[in-house]
């Protein structure tokens, strides 16, 4: 079984001159070379955990410790060389004149060696389908590959751990699904931990695990299927169902046999074929 990456326990935080509490009684594990997405509506607590375990917020009380660092000033440092963040804005992330001067700004930033840096700009390019666009002026590119950019400069640095914030809100499906697809396939490379903040259950429905937050608190964790068989109680806490699962449960209605809920409309097409029309 794997180990915790990140281990949070009985975490309490609330913003300056504010009574309520922005996450409470928060306690969970992200385990090692898991993909686990954190959902919730907005006001959830999602984007406050997410700047916790980069380090731009303390718990008032309880346990943070990410790659055997507890979560105090004197450790952001060498939590942030393992963990990397890919924000919701792609256009709010380039530093550089063009992609592989962005890609380097973060090496440059930590001393590594010219000749080794050419090379991990170079390794992570390709790694996410950019090795074409190493002159490329950043304004020129498309949403999505403008966060493949970005994802190459984190992986660049050689994280443990990539953590998306919304990564993916501002993109065209295309987009979206260049950025996924390129993860996915970078987890089962090299073995990374992921998290994905997201309000967005299609996206979520490509984790591994999913953890839902309401009004601060862990309300429910589980497989995608097993979260997704909570279809009502998902859009009463204001977030929408994957539109496979939507078309799932309405062929159902209809008499059409499909014998569970599809997280994908490959998955939910073969079914429709082979229990409904293939003779």
């Amino acid at each position: 079984m794997k180990e915790p990456i990140i281990s949070i326990r009985r975490v309490n935080f609330r913003y300056p001159e504010q009574t309520q509490y922005a996450l409470k009684e928060i306690t969970l594990d992200v385990m090692k070379g898991e993909w686990l997405a954190i959902v919730g509506h907005n006001g959830s607590g999602k984007s406050t955990l997410a700047k916790m375990l980069n380090g731009l917020h303390y718990p008032e009380d309880g346990q943070v410790t990410i790659c055997s660092y507890p979560l105090k000033e004197e450790c952001v440092w060498d939590i942030r060389k393992r963990l990397g963040m890919v924000f919701q804005n792609p256009d709010n992330q380039f530093v550089g004149t063009t992609v592989q001067d962005d890609v380097a700004f973060g090496l440059e930033n930590n001393g590594v060696p010219y000749d080794v840096m050419e090379e991990r700009v170079k390794n992570s390019l390709q790694r996410v389908g950019m090795a074409d666009f190493l002159n490329q002026e950043p304004h020129h590119l498309s949403g999505g590959q403008k966060q493949r950019v970005a994802i190459a400069g984190i992986i660049a640095l050689q994280p443990d751990i990539i953590l998306l914030d919304e990564a993916t809100s501002m993109l065209d499906p295309r987009g979206r699904e260049e950025v996924l697809s390129t993860v996915r396939q970078l987890k089962e490379e090299q073995d990374l931990t992921v998290i994905s903040i997201t309000h967005d259950l299609e996206e979520a429905s490509r984790a591994d695990r999913i953890i839902v937050l309401n009004e601060g608190t862990v309300y429910s964790q589980g497989t995608p299927q097993e979260i997704f068989q909570m279809n009502e109680e998902l859009i009463k806490l204001g977030l929408d169902v994957p539109f496979p699962i939507k078309l799932s449960e309405t062929l159902r209605l209809q008499g059409f046999k499909i014998m569970s809920n599809h997280l994908t409309e490959e998955e939910l097409v073969k079914e429709v074929w082979t229990y409904n029309f293939k003779k």
